[in-house]
This record gives structure tokens, C-alpha cells and sequence, in this order.
């Protein structure tokens, strides 16, 4: 038997399961899913042969070290600032990884060493990133391959709720880490590259700046810049192209309301509010208004917002019974960022039928004889319940089918690596059309 070792029993961990255990039989697989509450692995193994769950701690060196001994691959979901941990087990017992997160420069790093033992680290084999990578390469390649010139690359992923799904006012449910929500691009400003002009926007004004899509039978959406895009120049071998922006996918109107909470200061994860569990929710509105008025709090934040009681961002404000002064914070010494997810994990989670959406749009300029011209390539997919969601599916599959390709030594090249070469995106791609993961590309008139 061939032992695959997965580390984590999170989220996006049931799609990785259900596919290898498909092909365990034919693949000769055996699996260990490692948490550090064994009752989220047991959860996962439930009627699965070929399977079992073990509790795992990867700071417990001395267990996580002998488990991935007993591998013969490892996949980590354990969250990225882990990665190096399970990355040092690797190396010493010589063993491929992959893993979803962005890469660090920290495994940057350890890409000759990596290379010298003839093993595989692959990262950014996820959603975004990853499908991202796979679905952009493949377009960008043949575009380079005819011959052709890239004038422009933008691309943008959202996790968001599926139209059936779709009932309040915010278009948006929690399907991924709450927190990574909340502090969203809070990782730098967002610098792209607009017709040879760098720009650069930051935090503060980022849900300012939106571009609105639209994709044939879903509707409009809009899309805000999203962290560094320079660094995607070399990534993608588009060093001189003039326009390159990656962004992050909402709905309509999700971004300006979104804004009222960075404007008040309450995504803001830098400091504790003392006492915060006497809180209640009016009571944490009124925390970030100025206390030199007699006005009640929801007069003060309709004169400081500018809005009535007509607007849709009031209206939002009120669904997520923001002033209630009965509702409580149950938090201790919470930042505001803190305090913010609590309220509105009470709103946005996902109910047992409810089903996500995962929503990817790539638009690509190029000259051909003189001419510029454009490609719009989208991918919609809808998930199944709150287990195996759309977020489960895009991020676990990819994993999965690349674990099979390193394990039969379909992906070769070794190293630290993103999927961006043909070995690896073009199987992968393939095969994630046989789950319904499919791109649909149109040829449309150019437009920034």
C-alpha cells in the first residue's frame, strides 16, 4: 500500500478524502488523516476502508516525525505558518509535500535542498491560488505559442453564495476562514500594473476601487485589487507585459458597504478593547464614534456615513442587528477585527442546505498582426451542502489529483515549485473537468 498522510482535518479536507478513496483500490492508496482533534479526522473516515484518523500535533515532534516517517507523501492543510514545520519533518525523511498556501520565502529557501534529495514541494495547488495558476498558464501558453504578444492579464477569483442560496442583503456567507475575510487585504497595499503605470492602493481606500463583471447566466459581479500583482510578471513570464491586476471577486454593492467597517476602524486587528466581553453589539458601534453627543448611535453613524434610513447600506447595517443593545460580545480582551467576526458569524454562516460558489475571470489583451484582441475565460462552480461545498471541491481536488501525479511520477520535476509548467496544469486541468470544474473562454472586443 501506498501511504498518503493528510495533515488537517479542516474545511477544505472532505473533497481531498472522497477522491482518493475513490481511487484507492486502483491506486493501491492507504490514508491517514491527522488532526489535532481526532474527532474531526474520525469524522472525515467514517465509512471509508483503507482509511484511519490519528490525533496529530505537529509540535509534538517526536509523533508528527514518526508519522510522516510512515508516509510516503504528505499533504498539509494545517494553516501556512505550519508549513515550515512539516516542510523540516520532510526533508529529513525525504519525503514530496504539497500544500494550498501561498509559498513563503522561508520555503523559497529550501528549493536546493529540496532538488538535491530528488523530492517535490508543491504549493499554491489549491483554488486561489492554484486553479488560478493552471487555467491562466494554459491560455497564456497558447497565446505565447502562436506567436502572439500579452498586453494584459487580469484575473479574479471570489468565494461567494450560489444564487439559490443568495438571502440577505450582502450577497455573502462565510465559505472559507472567517478571519481571512475580515482582515482582507490588510497584507500590504495593492500594487498593479495599469497601461505601464504602476499603481499602488492602499488599505484604506482598496473597497473604493472596483471594476464590475459580468458572466453570462450569473449575472454582474464586482472585483477590488488584491495584494502585490507585480510579482506574478515573473511568475507568469510576462515581465513587460503592460497591465497585469489580480483581484478579488463580490457582489455588487458588497465592497462599498464593506468599506463602512474599515472606515470606522473596525477590521482593525492591531490592538485589544479592554472589557470587550461586557460589550454589547450597540455598545461596540459606539466604541469608534465620537462621545461628545446627546444623538442616539444610530443617528450619529447615519450623519458620520452620510446615509438615511432610504440606503441600502443602512438597511445592511440593520440585518445584521449591528446596534442591538441586548446582543452581547462573548470575547475577552477582542480586537475590533475579532469583535467584528463574532457579529457576523451569526449572520453569515452557512446553513445545512445551503450551497457556495466558487466564481474565477481571467481577461487576457494580445497583439496579433497589429491588432489587439481579448479572451474572457470564466469557471463557475456550485457546491454541494455545507460539507462538501464548492471551497471543499476547488481547493481538495487539485491537491489530490496532483498527490497521484507525484506518487506515479507524472509530475517529475523536482523542487519547490507552483503549478504553473504544462507537466503539471495540463493533466490536472483535464481532470478537473471530469468534476465540472470546466473554463469557458470567449473572444470579445479589448477593453481595459
Amino acid at each position: 500500500m501506498r501511504n498518503i498522510l493528510i495533515i488537517g482535518a479542516g474545511k477544505s479536507t472532505p473533497y481531498i478524502v472522497k477522491y482518493l478513496m475513490h481511487k484507492s483500490s486502483k491506486e493501491n492508496l492507504f490514508l491517514t488523516i491527522g488532526d489535532i482533534d481526532i474527532n474531526n479526522a474520525k469524522k472525515l473516515a467514517t465509512g471509508y476502508t483503507n482509511i484511519r484518523a490519528i490525533k496529530f500535533d505537529i509540535l509534538n515532534k517526536t509523533n508528527s516525525s514518526e508519522q510522516i516517517f510512515q508516509s510516503d507523501i504528505v499533504i498539509s492543510m494545517l494553516p501556512a505558518r505550519f508549513h515550515p514545520l512539516v516542510a523540516s519533518e520532510c526533508l529529513k525523511h525525504k519525503k514530496s509535500l504539497l500544500t494550498a498556501s501561498y509559498i513563503s520565502d522561508q520555503m523559497n529557501e529550501l528549493d536546493d535542498e529540496v532538488k538535491r534529495l530528488g523530492i517535490i514541494f508543491m504549493n499554491e495547488i489549491g483554488v486561489d491560488p492554484g486553479i488560478d495558476h493552471m487555467s491562466a498558464m494554459k491560455i497564456i501558453d497558447k497565446i505565447k505559442d502562436e506567436g502572439n504578444e500579452l498586453v494584459m492579464f487580469k484575473s479574479y477569483t471570489g468565494g461567494l453564495i450560489a444564487p439559490e442560496s443568495d438571502n440577505n442583503l450582502w450577497n455573502y456567507k462565510f465559505t472559507w476562514n472567517p478571519r481571512n475575510v475580515v482582515l482582507a487585504g490588510q497584507g500590504g497595499d495593492a500594487i498593479f500594473i495599469e497601461r505601464d503605470k504602476q499603481k499602488q492602493i492602499p488599505y484604506s481606500k482598496l473597497f473604493k476601487n472596483t471594476e464590475l463583471l459580468e458572466i453570462d447566466g450569473y449575472g454582474n459581479f464586482e472585483a477590488y485589487p488584491n495584494r502585490d500583482s507585480l510579482k506574478y510578471r515573473s511568475i507568469y513570464k510576462l515581465d513587460n507585459i503592460s497591465t497585469i491586476l489580480r483581484g478579488t471577486i463580490r457582489r455588487p454593492g458588497f465592497s462599498n458597504a464593506w468599506n463602512v467597517f474599515v472606515s470606522l476602524g473596525m477590521t482593525d486587528d492591531s490592538y485589544s478593547i479592554q472589557n470587550s466581553h461586557m460589550m454589547s453589539y450597540s455598545n461596540y458601534v459606539d466604541y469608534f464614534l465620537s462621545s461628545n453627543s446627546i444623538k442616539s448611535i444610530e443617528s450619529r453613524i447615519k450623519n458620520k456615513l452620510g446615509i438615511n434610513e432610504t440606503n441600502v447600506i443602512w438597511h445592511k447595517l440593520l440585518e445584521l442587528d449591528i446596534f442591538s443593545s441586548t446582543k452581547k460580545i462573548p470575547l475577552k480582551n477582542a480586537t475590533p477585527a475579532q469583535i467584528l467576526e463574532y457579529i457576523l458569524l451569526q449572520n453569515w454562516q452557512l446553513e445545512k442546505n445551503d450551497k457556495d460558489m466558487i466564481v474565477m475571470y481571467h481577461k487576457l489583451g494580445y497583439k496579433k498582426n497589429k491588432k489587439i484582441h481579448q479572451i474572457d475565460s470564466t469557471m463557475v462552480s456550485i457546491g454541494e451542502d455545507e460539507t462538501y461545498t464548492a471551497m471543499a471541491k476547488t481547493v481538495g481536488l487539485p491537491l489530490a489529483i496532483a498527490t497521484l501525479g507525484i506518487l506515479n511520477k507524472e509530475i517529475k520535476s523536482t523542487g519547490v515549485q507552483l503549478p504553473v509548467s504544462k507537466e503539471i496544469y495540463i493533466p490536472i486541468l483535464k481532470e478537473l473537468e471530469e468534476y465540472n470544474i470546466k473554463f469557458k473562454e470567449k473572444h470579445v472586443p479589448f477593453k481595459l
